[in-house]
């Protein structure tokens, strides 16, 4: 397995528990709970049947988490069995009736030993069954561990890169009225004469889009929600909402047109909006918080899949989140105000207070 050690290695720079008092212990827990997550990929399976998709993708995700926190724990614990895992022969067959259910749960028992070992010997003992237990439940799924591994590092290369790149521009080679405006200011006045607090948008004396409520019994300034597209359009390069609303769709192409610029693109774009937004409300609004917890994103990816912002990797989504939320909560304080775009430099900014 000449791809170990180079999977080691990425593993180790990607790891960002590093410094922490309880690196080991949070490496441990979060290898059981990642066996955990492989045992409950089969638990569906099996309960739900047919009904289930069996998706070799998500299984090779889940034991490529497991992987890393596996590899991070010899690393950090007995690094010496690192060569020793290269030369380990291929588990023996498992005993018959032994079917997958169960190997996943041999899998998750290896696993929470690992965990309570105190000795170096038990501790020896258990690395090598929780290895022998992941080799069997991948050639189980009929995945290859190098495929697994390969998996796992684009993953979190989309997450912890070393070199942060961002991905050209959608539009670049449209014409230029088909490209989302590189620059421009946008002011969100709030209405004071409205039954409900309501908002409009405004750019260069033009009315943008329709007047927004935060169409919620208890009010949370969803109104002000409008600022997450422009976040979307800075950081990513993506937004079918204000390409319709700024009627740049990119009409040269019929199929990008309808099917990156189109209706259900932008709904994906609003359920997207609507997700974070929900999950920003449980954790004060992402204030004084400096990254977006990996299960949003992963949801995020999920919805994107299929259009062409699935290429971006997930650490765009985290500054446009972050920076976006930073305008929402000035909007929110100040009741409205203008807020700057440069699409070229990946920038939004809050400009001022109500504006005019």
């Amino acid at each position: 397995m000449s791809w170990l050690p180079e999977y080691c290695r990425t593993a180790e720079q990607s790891d960002q528990l590093v410094g922490n008092p309880d690196h080991l212990t949070l490496l441990l827990t979060g290898l059981v709970g990642e066996a955990g997550g492989v045992l409950v990929e089969f638990k569906k399976r099996v309960r739900e049947g047919a009904a289930y998709p069996h998706d070799h993708t998500k299984l090779a995700e889940e034991l490529g988490d497991l992987l890393w926190y596996f590899v991070r724990v010899v690393q950090t614990r007995m690094p010496s069995l690192i060569d020793r895992l290269d030369e380990r022969p291929k588990p023996t067959e498992p005993p018959v009736g032994h079917d997958d259910m169960h190997r996943a749960i041999s899998l998750s028992t290896a696993t929470s030993s690992l965990l309570k070992d105190g000795s170096a010997a038990d501790a020896h003992a258990s690395i090598m069954a929780v290895w022998d237990a992941l080799i069997d439940v991948a050639a189980m799924a009929d995945l290859n561990m190098k495929d697994v591994a390969e998996l796992n590092t684009q993953k979190r290369e989309s997450r912890w890169p070393a070199d942060r790149r961002y991905v050209p521009l959608f539009d670049v080679a449209f014409p230029e009225e088909e490209q989302l405006p590189r620059r421009m200011e946008v002011e969100f006045r709030e209405l004071r004469s409205t039954k409900k607090p309501t908002v409009i948008l405004r750019c260069n004396g033009l009315n943008l889009g329709d007047r927004l409520t935060d169409n919620m019994q208890s009010g949370d300034d969803y109104r002000f929600h409008d600022v997450f597209h422009f976040a979307y359009a800075a950081y990513l390069g993506w937004s079918p909402v204000l390409r319709k609303v700024l009627k740049c769709k990119r009409k040269s192409d019929s199929e990008v047109d309808e099917n990156e610029d189109g209706a259900r693109a932008g709904i994906i774009e609003e359920a997207v909006s609507a997700m974070v937004f929900n999950r920003a409300k449980e954790v004060g609004f992402f204030h004084d918080i400096d990254h977006v917890d990996y299960d949003l994103l992963k949801a995020i990816e999920g919805l994107v899949r299929g259009y062409e912002v699935a290429n971006v990797p997930l650490w765009q989504w985290d500054e446009a989140i972050l920076s976006g939320f930073e305008v929402f909560r000035q909007m929110r304080k100040h009741g409205g105000g203008r807020l700057s775009l440069d699409i070229e430099a990946h920038r939004l900014s809050y400009c001022d207070g109500r504006g005019e």
